[in-house]
């Protein structure tokens, strides 16, 4: 089938000349280029002169089979992401796995990988590597979530449980056959170097807003108190019970009898969680203050944050949230929006008490105190924005694709690749190897 050819906004950056002509191939069980993490690295990989095959679900039935994105060949398989039970994640990750990893090896007898780049969820798509590795290929296997704690959270799993010891097994002989790692922070690395791999094969590359959209702007002080204008407190992205709507329901009802201008607005997809938190706000009385708006795009996301007077990210308390660290913190530092977030490890090995405006992780009484405290202090907020902004630069894509493509140096190149990402010095219990901030990649 022909290929279409789709142009989006994307920085292409300063070619890698060590990097050019170099083949990619590109593995993620999701959809492209909506997953903005898999599209950045693609679209970096590519602006290093390389080129990138990169396999996918297929979303709707009329996406082209075959299309060219920013210089991506995109090609989609057709079957989709369905949320159920354990065995339906099982069928489908296993067809997508046989059918990835077919493509991959029908390509290279054609024509040789020289990087083969897989992002979990599943780990084990890193089997897609493996045939392109005898031919001298080398493979990235990019844990976006850790397996384990992520599906303890979503099924209510114990961690002696054995579907959590084979997810465990899993991880690790995924890693293991792998040449290098990349997580998304280091509570991530800490976390897969006490239990399946050394810590040296582990990259941090941080997800992050793309700044492109997410401009940064300087934090300006709400004015609520003084012109009567409603107090603007937004929650954007997954509407899963994990992510804590209800508790930010149950936090809402307490600010409301204090600032009764106070309004909630939330963005994210529909489902039977949201409404039974909808059904709660109608109980409680507050079905004027609580407004659901749907899903949106990123750039109505963006309007949205503009106008609102803080974000909150009011995680439960699980042990996936505690490894968290949500890019929605970014996107509202980016646009001088002050974040009250879950004092969680994900979060406070980036951010200290001066950066952002903490509560208790799961605690309704604490959220609403800190939302209070931001309504109130509206000339502190914005100190505390400012500092969380100056965290938030030493993070943005334009510093992580440098970790990437230095990554990808070292791996086909065998080059010294050495910089520094200003303003923080690296994080002791990393080391320089999975710190955010310096790296030296050693010749092999």
């Amino acid at each position: 089938m022909a290929e279409t050819t789709k142009t989006l906004s994307a920085s292409s950056g300063g070619r890698a000349s060590s990097l050019e002509g170099k083949r990619v191939a590109k593995v993620l069980f999701s959809y492209y280029p909506n997953d903005a993490r898999p599209r950045r690295a693609a679209e970096a990989l590519v602006s290093a002169g390389m080129s990138v095959d990169l396999i996918c679900l297929r979303e709707k039935d009329d996406e082209p089979k075959n299309e060219v994105i920013n210089g991506v060949h995109v090609r989609r398989v057709p079957i989709q992401h369905k949320r159920g039970g354990v065995l339906g994640y099982l069928f489908q990750y296993s067809a997508f796995l046989v059918v990835s990893a077919a493509i991959i090896i029908g390509r290279s007898l054609k024509h040789r990988y020289d990087l083969v780049y897989v992002n979990n969820m599943p780990d084990v798509l890193a089997l897609c590597g493996l045939i392109p590795k005898i031919f001298g290929a080398k493979v990235i296997l990019d844990l976006h979530d850790p397996m384990p704690e992520l599906m303890m959270t979503i099924f209510d799993l114990p961690k002696e449980s054995r579907k959590v010891r084979m997810l465990e097994i899993a991880e690790k002989w995924s890693i293991g056959i792998v040449d290098a790692v990349i997580t998304v922070n280091r509570a991530c690395a800490r976390l897969f170097s006490t239990r399946s791999c050394r810590l040296e094969k582990i990259t941090v590359i941080m997800n992050t807003p793309d700044e492109k959209l997410f401009r940064l702007q300087s934090p300006v002080p709400h004015t609520s108190a003084q012109n009567g204008k409603p107090f603007v407190i937004m929650y954007h992205g997954s509407v899963v019970e994990r992510n804590g709507l209800d508790l930010l329901v149950e936090a809402f009802a307490k600010v409301h009898k204090v600032i009764p201008n106070a309004e909630l607005r939330v963005f994210g997809s529909r489902n039977a969680y949201l409404d039974r938190v909808m059904e709660t706000v109608r109980e409680l009385g507050l079905q004027n203050s609580v407004h659901y708006l749907g899903s949106k795009p990123t750039l109505q996301i963006v309007e949205a944050i503009k106008v609102c007077d803080v974000g909150v990210i009011p995680n439960k308390r699980n042990i996936f949230t505690e490894l968290n660290t949500p890019v929605r913190m970014f996107e509202y530092l980016s646009l001088g929006k002050p974040v009250i977030a879950p004092r969680a490890p994900g979060i406070t090995d980036y951010f200290d008490d001066d950066s952002l405006h903490y509560f208790e992780l799961g605690n309704a009484e604490d959220l609403a105190q800190r939302i209070v405290y931001v309504f109130d202090h509206p000339e502190e907020s914005v100190k505390v924005t400012r500092r969380g902004q100056e965290i938030h630069r030493a993070h943005m894509w334009q510093e992580e694709r440098l970790r990437l493509l230095g990554l990808a140096e070292e791996l086909l190149c065998g080059r010294v690749v050495q910089f520094r990402s200003h303003s923080e010095e690296p994080h002791p219990e990393i080391g320089e190897r999975a710190s955010d901030h310096t790296q030296t990649v050693n010749i092999r």
